[in-house]
């Protein structure tokens, strides 16, 4: 045993490796941990879109993430899509049941293409079963007005977004502002009651794709290396941000950033 700590994506797969799964796993990589993954959906989808999509079994995804859990050990472990109102609902069953923590749920309802990767009632599911069980909550602000049933299209409405969401029970609220206008992509972050504001620049790119899961991920491998969840939201901002400026130029829609961004300004 040498120690590495494990962290667990419980996410779709997108084909086109660089959203879900792929996107998790690369970002584990790049913070040396030892990534493990229990798959929720299949899809078909590149640079242009979602083509197709299939849910696994909600009892597949739970001895997914059973077996990872009670052989090596899961550290912390996050959430992505999970396609379903059912998986939701498994998923946050087995993670209390087998003490999976901390967990950071990135609540995924919607591609960044349009397409839907949650059924509608699952929503609901997240909001009653997960996120009480969250350490770190990362969404964006469609993500956030979903979750919080207000609009959410500038700073205040983020910090009102991130209050509801934490009276659901999370430990921590990370609400992005990557979407927002002007030059600024500021993050809303609350912890304890305490409201914080993670400023940015715009990063003017058509290679934005999967920022949100390298985000998630790199929050979650920070906390499965003992970082604080306030500390590692810091620090994954600026490493996405650095992925997001290392973004790939792949195919003929919106390209993925890079999770390997240290490695190619080493010119490894």
């Amino acid at each position: 045993m040498n120690g590495r700590p494990v962290a667990l994506t419980i996410a779709g797969v997108d084909s086109a490796g660089g959203a879900g799964i792929a996107a998790d796993l690369k970002t584990f990589e790049a913070h040396g941990v030892w990534g493990a993954a229990a798959v929720t959906a299949v899809t078909a989808q590149n640079t242009i879109g979602v083509q197709a999509s299939e849910a696994v079994s909600p009892e597949l995804v739970r001895a997914q993430v059973a077996s990872v859990a009670a052989d090596i050990g899961v550290r912390a472990a996050k959430t992505g899509m999970l396609a379903r109102a059912e998986t939701v609902s498994v998923v946050a069953e087995t993670v209390r049941q087998l003490g999976v923590a901390p967990l950071v749920v990135d609540p995924v309802f919607v591609s960044g293409h349009g397409d839907v990767l949650l059924e509608l009632d699952g929503i609901d599911l997240l909001r009653d079963r997960l996120l009480p069980l969250a350490t770190v909550v990362t969404p964006n602000l469609a993500e956030a007005a979903a979750l919080a049933d207000q609009a959410v299209d500038d700073r205040a409405g983020m910090e009102a977004a991130a209050r509801a969401i934490a009276a659901m029970g999370p430990e921590v609220v990370l609400v992005t502002g990557g979407h927002l206008g002007g030059h600024a992509s500021p993050d809303c972050l609350l912890a304890g009651g305490e409201l914080r504001w993670l400023e940015g620049r715009r990063i003017e790119t058509r290679s934005h794709h999967g920022s949100g899961c390298v985000l998630s991920a790199a929050v979650c491998a920070e906390l499965a290396r003992g970082m604080e969840p306030v500390d590692a939201c810091v620090a994954a901002k600026r490493f996405v941000e650095r992925a997001i400026e290392a973004g790939l130029t792949l195919g003929s829609g919106t390209g993925p950033v890079d999770p390997g961004w240290e490695r190619r300004v080493g010119g490894a």
